[in-house]
């Protein structure tokens, strides 16, 4: 009987100290997973601001850089194509500007972000994974966004439509220095501002080389051909000519004002018509003391038939009954012209004719006013 308890009693301390082996066996297994654990968790965690291996950002690879150097790799790439020069050309005008200069941007940082961010979320045995292994990812690829700036573009095409801008020129008469100089219509140019915008937009987004901007032309208001009828006296020749556009249609020899009167010269215009015109003295204590003061219309009215009146003041195209004096310096300042010629004239020309007088007599311009006669 006590041999049996005793023998009992040994299977039982020899059965302890197995478990307690085993015990301690397992938990030195324990131990050791978990300290493997923990040592993989700190070794990712001291890699989480590193890109995993093979992420590429525009076809650059970014793999193992942290953002700072990711920054600086990619941003070195797009800046280069930022700088790339596009050709613009309008009428006989040529650009070149950067495509920065026409306001596209590129967001460098937020591509290297967003490659941060979805490795971070790649998971915690695949980081290790690839990080241990370097075994490149093929599933993280990131492109750069990019801006345009309509500001820059709209800066640009004001620009350029300055450059560009010829305004029409219209058909006109103008006197210089006393001379009458003809003045020919001409187009304009101007840069057609919506859809310049617009293109180089799409130029822009598309990194095109070169773009032709559209120019458009501007028609002048009155071209040579509509100028209309104008009445040019030249004092020097004493003959009036008439003009429709810029050429002469009539002429016709006049007489202007003798010495002591003054046919002005200027830019005038037709103010009044009138046929069978009744001549009022214009200077009764003057040049027209013991003239009537008035003459009805007849054959001996100063102003003939016809009389077209000058915004200049008293002077007055009309004709005469003193034929004779036409060709010479006889009036008192008025054109006089003879009666056929007169009536001839009169219903080719409207109230608002331009009427340009030029040119002096031989003895030079006097101050005097001249007075209708």
């Amino acid at each position: 009987m006590m041999r049996g308890m005793r023998g009992g009693k040994h299977r039982v301390r020899r059965l302890s100290r197995r478990v307690i082996v085993l015990l301690v066996v397992l938990g030195l297994l324990v131990l050791g997973v978990a300290g493997t654990a923990f040592g993989a968790l700190r070794y990712d965690h001291n890699r989480l601001g590193l890109i995993l291996p093979g992420v590429r950002i525009d076809g650059i690879d970014v793999g193992n850089m942290d953002r700072a150097e990711a920054v600086t790799a990619v941003a070195a790439v797009v800046d280069r194509s930022l700088e790339q020069e596009m050709t613009l050309a309008a009428g006989d005008k040529i650009w070149t500007e950067t495509l920065a200069d026409l306001g596209l941007a590129a967001d460098v940082d937020a591509a290297v972000d967003k490659a941060m961010a979805l490795s971070a979320a790649n998971g915690l045995v695949s980081r290790l994974y690839h990080r241990i292994t370097g075994t490149p990812v093929t599933d993280i690829s990131v492109t750069v966004g990019y801006t345009l700036s309509m500001d820059a573009i709209d800066a640009f095409v004001h620009g350029a439509a300055t450059q560009i801008a010829v305004p029409a020129r219209n058909a006109s008469f103008d006197l210089v220095d006393g001379k009458l100089v003809k003045v020919h219509a001409r187009a304009g140019a101007s840069l057609s501002s919506g859809p310049s915008t617009e293109q180089i937009k799409q130029a822009v987004l598309q990194r095109a080389l070169a773009l032709a901007l559209p120019v458009s032309l501007v028609r002048p208001k009155v071209p040579d051909s509509s100028l209309g009828k104008t009445i040019v006296v030249n004092v020097s020749q004493n003959m009036l000519y008439l003009y429709d556009g810029l050429h002469i249609i009539r002429r016709y020899p006049v007489a202007t004002a003798k010495q002591g009167f003054v046919t002005p010269d200027g830019a005038w215009e037709v103010v009044d018509k009138v046929e069978n015109p009744t001549w009022h003295n214009p200077a009764p204590t003057g040049w027209g003391a013991g003239e009537p003061l008035v003459i009805p219309p007849g054959p001996t009215n100063p102003l003939g038939t016809r009389a077209l009146y000058l915004s200049a003041p008293g002077i007055r195209i009309h004709g005469t009954p003193s034929d004779s004096s036409i060709g010479t310096y006889a009036s008192h300042g008025c054109i006089r012209m003879h009666i056929p010629d007169s009536e001839a004239l009169y219903p080719l020309v409207s109230i608002g004719t331009p009427v340009f007088i030029i040119g002096a007599p031989p003895w030079g311009i006097t101050t005097h006013p001249g007075a209708a006669g």
